[in-house]
């Protein structure tokens, strides 16, 4: 049996709790997410799926239900602790790439790595192989306006995975790409994840992509329903 990297148990979220205007965005949402897998999570804007990625990342807390990563509650932590965690152990991919502009794409692989004390040569080493796996390390003195968006994208990629996290957490990574270049870096995200060994939480709107996954997951009624095998 695979090790449990990620769990959220009864997960609920509300906005404007108790006002008129209530909204009840997620009812009790269960994710158990296995060592080295991809999961899609297929939902309609507005859903509550990046609501569910926020929470699952430490961004944002859940009303109530509890989160754990690699088997440890992720409830009560401090705000520095839940920083420390979400900076080691997760990595984020969003559907527009956030490069810093004023960076090289090699150095915005790095980064991330400094502020996590590693070394300038391990991390530049370790950008330069990430990126040379997403077909872009010949562009890493390119800075993000000089890139194509699917390259901008792949080194977002590289950006999220450079801390070697645990667990990728990516909102509609290719939805801001047209169909043939979403469908490629689709391509390269998926070899990048299985090279690395981590799991993966994706959510898309593409069916297509989606089944290319291990298993996939939908949002309906804020409640997550598994499509059956």
């Amino acid at each position: 049996m695979n090790d449990v990297v990620m769990r959220l148990s009864g997960v609920t979220k509300a906005y404007n709790a108790g006002l008129p205007n209530e909204v009840n965005v997620l009812r009790g949402c269960d994710v158990t997410l296995n060592t080295g897998e991809v999961v899609a999570l297929v939902a309609p804007s507005g859903s509550g799926k990046s609501t569910l990625l926020h929470i699952a990342g430490l961004l944002d807390v859940a009303d109530a239900g509890s989160v754990e990563i690699s088997g440890q509650a992720m409830n009560g932590l401090s705000d520095r602790r839940r920083t420390i965690v979400r900076r080691q152990d997760v990595g984020f991919v969003y559907q527009f790439h956030h490069l810093l502009p004023e960076f090289t794409a090699l150095e915005n692989v790095v980064l991330p790595q400094l502020a996590n004390g590693v070394s300038s040569g391990d991390a530049s080493a370790r950008a330069m192989d990430l990126l040379g796996k997403v077909g872009v390390a010949e562009r890493a003195d390119h800075r993000p306006a000089e890139l194509s968006g699917g390259e901008q994208q792949r080194v977002a990629f590289c950006r999220a995975l450079a801390n070697a996290p645990k667990v990728l957490l990516a909102d509609e990574p290719t939805g801001n790409l047209d169909p043939g270049t979403s469908d490629t870096v689709f391509e390269a995200l998926m070899e990048l994840v299985r090279s690395t060994g981590m799991s993966a939480l994706i959510a898309t709107h593409n069916l297509e992509l989606a089944k290319r996954m291990d298993r996939v997951l939908r949002m309906r009624d804020g409640i997550l329903v598994e499509d059956a095998g």
